[in-house]
């Protein structure tokens, strides 16, 4: 026996899908395939044929209806005939096994599964020893490595689960401890850890301790009168309230592997943190906004290929009378290494009194800021000629060995007077490949459909200035865990450029001014 094509042709005569297993050209295949509607026929004529093949002179079509489908064989007249319909017989078990029916569009929209169904049941024209079964477990590339580690997976995926929800139960019933004692005290006890609670939200770093973190309960107890209060009742079941503060642990980005009472505290405390500087920059008359992003390519082994800081500030006044506002600004650029910067300032302010005291003053009050609206005032550009003059540097070290690949990523933070957030490294793999993780700072997640792993800090600081992340691979070259992304974002800019006051155009009086700052990476690849 000798195939020469697998099809699946519409009643119409259209070929959906066709698989060739011998060598044939392009014309010649088309050719055969355009002459089986013709030969078939249609109408009463197709209905009625009592035969499930035809014959040309140098070729059998053998073939089965499925509703609104055949499946057809290509074969040489001198196949076996019986072979052959055993063989279609195969295929048309085939056509269900993936397909929910035998629409066009389903047969269209599953063609790659049914190829590769197709080719193991034939091979360079001959039919394999094969079943449904082995069809299906061929094709899935089912393993036995990898239902082993998905088990040890799930397995620590369960055991994290319930220490954190261990942990939040733990840090519930400390919170509630506080505010007994605080309403065993009276008012005087509410008020001072609402000011502890205030105090605890403002501050970023995620060491707080644990008083801090048992600071947001009386807050929510405050609010109960108002009529809002499902936080923190008196007698209320714990395990709705575990389960809500165990979803807004995961909301917030909080590690499992790494979280703590106190990390949850610091990161409610960043997001907290964060809504008062937007609500301080809503409230006050005149409003700075300072933001740098930079685009990096650095290389594998060392050195920058290209890096570029694009900063700007802009301003925006809430009234008309402090649409002459003139600002104080720190400049620092000088004291930057490795670090070139290039500043320019709006054609409407004043050159000389920035060159001579880098004051932000317009040049005539006759063309004011306009109000409520962000207007440009200062931009730079800068360029990175320097790797220690980048906020953060990665390590990137695989290594090949015979059964699959060790990789080593060390990140290393150069500016530790900065504080980086939602620090994301994402690390390609081979195809078809689950990475086996050792050692880890912070948390990791493994997207099979992108073939990459995602290397996860929620903040980097001078407490954990350097991490590694190790794990291994069964098969891959070095080429293939490039290149690696990183993203992340800070608060502080990497040029030393910001807003130290806000005054009147004649320097006479200090106005009330907010200011935010914003440093977000755009592109950092390690090619």
């Amino acid at each position: 026996m000798v195939l020469i094509a697998a099809s699946i042709f519409s009643k119409s005569g259209k070929a959906l899908v066709s698989r060739q297993f011998v060598e044939m050209t392009r014309a010649r295949l088309e050719g055969l395939l355009d002459a089986f509607h013709k030969l078939v026929g249609t109408g009463k004529d197709s209905s009625n044929r009592q035969h499930t093949f035809v014959e040309t002179d140098s070729v059998r079509y053998v073939f089965h209806p499925l509703d609104n489908i055949y499946m057809v064989l290509i074969t040489t007249k001198a196949s076996n005939i019986l072979e052959d319909l055993e063989t279609l017989r195969l295929f048309t078990r085939v056509i269900p096994e993936y397909c929910r029916s035998n629409e066009e569009k389903e047969i269209l929209a599953k063609a790659y599964e049914l190829i590769f169904a197709f080719d193991e049941v034939v091979s360079l024209g001959y039919r394999e020893s094969v079943n449904l079964a082995q069809i299906r477990t061929f094709t899935d590339m089912d393993s036995h490595e990898e239902r082993v580690f998905l088990q040890i997976k799930s397995a620590q995926e369960k055991a994290a689960k319930e220490q954190m929800e261990a942990r939040a139960k733990e840090f519930k019933r400390a919170q509630k401890e506080a505010l007994s004692k605080g309403l065993t005290k009276g008012g005087s006890g509410i008020s001072s850890l609402s000011s502890a609670t205030s105090i605890s939200s403002s501050s970023v770093p995620l060491t707080a301790s644990n008083g801090a973190s048992t600071t947001p309960a009386p807050s929510a107890s405050h609010a109960r009168p108002s009529g809002g209060g499902k936080a923190l009742k008196l007698g209320a079941k714990a395990g709705k309230d575990d389960d809500s503060f165990v979803r807004q642990l995961r909301a917030e980005g909080q590690a499992v592997t790494s979280m703590s009472a106190g990390g949850a505290a610091g990161g409610a405390g960043v997001r907290a943190a964060a809504e008062q500087a937007a609500a301080a920059l809503r409230s006050e008359p005149v409003r700075v906004r300072t933001e740098e992003k930079m685009v990096a390519e650095v290389s594998r082994d060392g050195g920058v290929k290209s890096a570029e800081l694009f900063g700007s500030v802009s301003i925006s006044v809430a009234a008309a009378e402090y649409n002459t506002v003139a600002l104080q600004m720190k400049n620092n650029v000088d004291a930057a290494d490795g670090i070139n910067v290039m500043i320019n300032v709006h054609p409407n302010i004043d050159k000389t009194g920035w060159a001579a005291s880098s004051i932000l003053r317009l040049k005539s009050a006759n063309k004011p800021f306009p109000v409520n609206s962000d207007v440009g005032v200062l931009k730079w550009k800068a360029t990175i000629q320097d790797q220690e003059a980048l906020p953060i540097t990665l390590n990137v070290w695989p290594q090949e060995a015979p059964d699959g690949c060790d990789v080593n990523i060390e990140y290393t933070l150069n500016r530790t007077d900065m504080t980086l957030h939602d620090v994301v490294i994402t690390v390609p793999l081979p195809t078809a490949t689950v990475p086996v993780v050792s050692e880890c700072e912070g948390s990791y997640e493994y997207q099979k459909s992108r073939n990459q792993l995602i290397w996860t800090i929620p903040v980097i600081d001078a407490s954990n200035e350097s991490g590694t992340l190790e794990f291994v691979t069964p098969n891959g070259a070095v080429d293939h865990f490039f290149p690696v992304q990183l993203r992340f974002s800070a608060q502080q800019t990497l040029v030393d450029i910001g807003v130290e006051e806000a005054q009147k155009m004649d320097g006479s009086e200090v106005i009330a001014h907010s200011a935010i700052t914003n440093f977000i990476v755009d592109k950092y690849d390690i090619v």
